[in-house]
């Protein structure tokens, strides 16, 4: 009786230590992601970043007003903020007048919607063009010899990761050609942080286009990557010649 107590006891006592160094191994395992994740959106524990909101393009829309879709990613950049430790603090495109590298900057929307992206692509990434009207085949992405157009059957997103001097916070950029492509590129960034991390490291900077399949169909979900940008976005273009 006694060998049957002391057996049982044993028993429990490793069962208890094996559900200990799993759950120990669990808890430093995420540890390490929450670690990584948090280097390379450069969002320590209890750091502030700004999420640089856009305004509402079209016909009658107020000057700080945002569209349903944007509002949508605005939630999920605030999600990836929060599960960082970090606290996100709103700002409008136009109202964000401050340096680089003090703050990480999540920047949602175009150059049209969002001066602040204007502005860093200007200097960040000045192979990249921009444009957007409201006729068909208006809003393209042209970087380099390749452009990116929106029409019923796609839309584009360029992602973009900016390095700043010095070591500093990172600048992140989600321009999409419309709101449904905005909303996909902040759900890819969510969604393959890990994966770009480790392809362009904790510090790089890195561009990307994708590609949203369907959106009037799939909305948001049907992503896929159409093209590395990288090299060709952080070329200045040559100035153009004129005439003697």
């Amino acid at each position: 009786m006694t060998d049957s107590v002391l057996n049982v006891g044993l028993g429990l006592v490793a069962s208890a230590i094996s559900a200990a160094l799993g759950w120990l191994a669990q808890a430093l395992r995420r540890r390490r992601r929450v670690e990584r994740m948090r280097a390379f959106l450069g969002l320590p524990a209890a750091s502030e970043c700004l999420v640089v909101v856009p305004r509402s393009v079209g016909t009658g829309s107020h000057a700080h007003t945002v569209t349903r879709r944007d509002a949508y990613a605005l939630m999920w950049l605030a999600g990836l903020v929060e599960e960082c430790g970090a606290r996100a603090e709103l700002v409008a495109h136009d109202a964000a007048h401050r340096g680089l590298g003090l703050k990480t900057e999540l920047c949602l929307g175009g150059p049209v919607s969002n001066e602040r992206v204007a502005a860093h692509l200007a200097w960040g990434l000045p192979g990249v063009l921009v444009t957007s009207g409201p006729g068909p085949g208006s809003n393209v992405i042209v970087v380099g010899e390749r452009d990116f157009r929106a029409d019923q059957d796609q839309a584009h997103t360029l992602l973009a990761r900016i390095a700043t001097p010095e070591g500093g916070r990172p600048v992140f950029l989600i321009a999409g050609q419309t709101g449904v492509a905005n909303q996909a590129g902040v759900r890819y960034l969510v969604s393959h942080h890990r994966e770009l991390a480790r392809r362009y490291g904790r510090d790089g900077t890195f561009a990307l286009v994708l590609r949203v399949v369907n959106p009037a169909a799939y909305g948001p979900d049907m992503v896929e990557l159409a093209a590395d940008v990288t090299t060709e976005a952080q070329r200045r273009p040559a100035p153009a010649s004129t005439a003697v």
